[in-house]
């Protein structure tokens, strides 16, 4: 497979992209739902919420952490996850800008 070339597209191009990669796969979107409802959890509540294994439900953590839409905190043995409200609002401002063009006029097809 070749690679993605992201160099040849614009910061707001890959930003956007980067998003809807990380909202592509339902784990990620169940862990921020979760998260939404309860404004906090531990990773040990999101296997039993889920229903995936403890080691994939690092990796889609790991995933949302790098992109920053959550942040964790060490609590003892275990890290409480949790919205990061400043990364969510920029993250909703640039899909939102995409998203909410509208075609003037319709001239194809």
């Amino acid at each position: 497979m070749g690679l993605a070339k992201t160099e040849i597209f614009n910061d707001q191009q890959n930003k956007i992209a980067t998003y809807a990669k990380v909202f592509g796969h339902p784990a990620r979107v169940s862990i921020l739902q979760h998260l939404f409802e309860l404004n906090s959890c531990v990773c040990g509540d999101l296997v039993n919420e889920i229903g995936l294994a403890q080691p994939t439900i690092s990796q889609h953590l790991k995933e949302l952490k790098l992109l920053g839409l959550i942040k964790g905190n060490v609590e003892g043995t275990s890290v409480c996850y949790c919205i990061d409200i400043e990364n969510w609002t920029k993250m909703k401002e640039v899909m939102f800008q995409f998203l909410d063009q509208d075609i003037t006029k319709n001239t194809c097809c």
